[in-house]
């Protein structure tokens, strides 16, 4: 038995919260445990009132570097249904997570879309990069695995899962098309995306930008100083204006890349807050999916000389 598999064990029985066998099944809805705010927005979109979603990381996260608790242990051997991203994004969980997967439904829904379309990691060999969610068309193919995932679990509510997930679907073809026509009014010369870490290279080969980030794919890389100052050369010789900072990964790094840039003259501003590895407050629009990306994609378009609504896609913005 591996150190995981030990721990959960006695964990489980430590706490005793573990329902009694059964009790699950007989809820009116379908418990549903997802490690993302954005698998669990996914899954709320799609289950409707035949789900209880629970997302483990909050607004701010890093999913990278998060570790479970022993409520986050007791919710997901309670739960339905497990999902997790995959692709080594929440990589302390991930021996946890395919022990679990041994004895429940548990679900790496970015693990099956077509290797084709991914993206090999930097960081890690023989891993891809695991921040599907940039590429809303990419998305979207997740969401088909969250539907999937809920259909195996609750075959009875196949009629209602299916169609909520075509008019997820629609809404998520609608932001690719705002998106794509707001992005494409940047400048040509202006489309590089700095940031932290790397957490946009799918959003790059989506929309035409050169992506830098300070760290790498995992944000469990270091950026030392020999990274900052060779950046700090790029932004005056390519004359980059703007750089971005995130909202679930310190500022740090981009405010020593723009402090090193002004002590040589060369004034970068940032321009806005992303969301990369998690959604904005629980609550808001920006706590959407929908949200986290239009509010991306309209920051970035505005930042680096584009035309967006300042209000984005729907006018709710903050």
């Amino acid at each position: 038995m591996s150190v995981t598999k030990r721990f959960f064990v006695a964990a489980i029985a430590v706490i005793g919260l573990i329902l009694p066998a059964g009790l699950a099944a007989a809820q009116e809805r379908l418990d549903v445990v997802a490690t993302t705010g954005m698998i669990a927005d996914a899954a709320r979109n799609v289950g409707g009132d035949l789900v209880e979603v629970r997302a483990l990381m909050g607004p701010g996260v890093d999913p990278h570097a998060y570790r479970q608790t022993r409520s986050d242990i007791v919710a997901m051997a309670n739960a339905d249904l497990v999902l997790w991203n995959g692709l080594y994004l929440e990589a302390q969980l991930e021996e946890f997570l395919l022990d679990l997967g041994q004895d429940k439904p548990v679900v790496a829904v970015a693990e099956d879309v077509p290797e084709n379309l991914l993206i090999g990691s930097e960081d890690y060999e023989g891993r891809y990069d695991p921040h599907l969610w940039m590429n809303p068309n990419l998305w979207a193919r997740v969401v088909v695995n969250v539907r999937d995932s809920l259909i195996e679990v609750h075959p009875e509510g196949e009629e209602s899962f299916t169609a909520n997930a075509e008019a997820y679907l629609e809404t998520l073809r609608e932001l690719a098309r705002y998106t794509t026509d707001v992005l494409s009014s940047v400048p040509a010369e202006s489309r590089i995306l700095l940031t932290s870490h790397d957490a946009f290279n799918y959003f790059g080969n989506a929309y035409g930008f050169e992506v830098v980030g300070i760290q790498g794919i995992s944000t469990e890389s270091e950026a030392g100083l020999k990274r900052i100052r060779e950046l700090v050369d790029m932004l005056i010789a390519r004359d980059i204006r703007a750089v971005f900072v995130e909202t679930s990964v310190s500022d740090r790094n981009i405010r020593a890349l723009v402090e090193g840039a002004q002590a040589r003259g060369h004034e970068v501003v940032i321009g806005g807050e992303l969301y990369s590895d998690a959604m904005g407050e629980s609550g808001t629009y920006e706590g959407t999916y929908v949200g986290m990306i239009d509010s991306n994609a309209t920051t970035i378009a505005r930042a680096l000389g584009g035309e967006a609504p300042a209000a984005g896609m729907q006018g709710l913005l903050n």
